[in-house]
């Protein structure tokens, strides 16, 4: 009896383990479909090796891509180099190093404004939370002092 049941607990989990085979690779195939369905030429793309660029031209028979990287130059990889389309970045991402100091100092200099208007305590500065007294607080201090 135990030869049977262990016997189908391996079937099962064979089968489970060739199940996500298939859907991986299903998934695989539909992701390798899209990603060329959006390489054309003009688009940015950016290759397995962290190289960015316009793309100019594929050649399906050579598998070779064409990419210029700047004005002018053009460089020539594997068609199979190339990883993902870039798409726009986000409008509120800063775009370099001087556009992301700018940002901080607006920051800065807005919060030393706001901290002197409302007070509020500095980074790692203790504050003591007092109870604004309320109606039921003040019963209970009224009969402490009764007794």
């Amino acid at each position: 009896m135990d030869d049977n049941f262990l016997t189908i607990a391996m079937f099962a989990i064979l089968a489970v383990l060739i199940f996500f085979m298939f859907r991986n690779s299903r998934k695989r195939k539909a992701q390798a479909e899209e990603l060329q369905a959006k390489i054309v030429p003009g688009v940015e793309i950016m290759t397995n090796f962290g190289l960015f660029g316009t793309l100019i031209s594929i050649d399906e028979v050579s598998n070779v891509a064409e990419i210029e990287v700047s004005p002018g130059n053009i460089v020539r990889v594997h068609r199979q180099t190339v990883a993902k389309v870039v798409t726009a970045v986000d409008s509120d991402s800063p775009r370099s190093v001087e556009e992301a100091m700018e940002i901080a100092n607006r920051e800065a200099a807005a919060r030393e404004n706001n901290d002197a208007v409302v007070g509020e305590p500095e980074f790692g500065e203790r504050v003591d939370t007092l109870e604004e007294p309320t109606a039921e607080s003040s019963k209970r201090s009224a009969k402490k002092d009764d007794e």
